[in-house]
């Protein structure tokens, strides 16, 4: 029988191999991503109100899942939570560009936890990162293969 622990790794396992097969077709054809020009980093940074914490992850894994499964454009959404306070939780986006992000933003499954996790969170940061070696990230990509 399996717990809520092992179910729980098994999810974030599928999710990552999700990830990874979108990574996978983008980098496909030409041998480097698609997403090379453009690309558009993000790291959310969200505060999760303690009693919430529990239906907050179970809606923010199915919307990541959800997102890089049906959005071409959505590179990856890798969900975390800080260790000692898994009330924080942060989140790496990586979209092929700011079109992709921002039809991300009308999709129904983001429309869904938006709406559904509103009252949930205490405080929300978007920080929009630059890659400083960009040769490299790409690398990460490529190494998927």
């Amino acid at each position: 029988m399996l717990t809520q622990l092992s179910i729980a790794a098994y999810s974030q396992t599928e999710n990552s191999r999700t990830q990874a097969s979108t990574l996978k077709k983008a980098t496909a054809k030409s041998g480097t991503p698609a997403i090379e020009s453009g690309m558009m980093v993000r790291i959310s940074e969200i505060d999760i109100l303690p009693e919430h914490l529990g239906e907050y992850n179970t809606i923010l894994k199915e919307e990541a899942a959800a997102s890089v499964e049906k959005e071409p454009g959505v590179i990856a959404i890798f969900p975390m939570s800080l260790k000692e306070q898994p009330n924080q939780i942060r989140i790496v986006e990586i979209y092929a560009d700011s079109a992709a992000y921002r039809s991300h933003l009308k999709t129904p499954h983001f429309q869904h936890y938006k709406t559904s996790t509103l009252k949930m969170v205490k405080s929300l940061k978007l920080v929009d990162m630059n890659a400083l070696d960009r040769e490299t990230m790409l690398n990460i990509f490529r190494k998927l293969k």
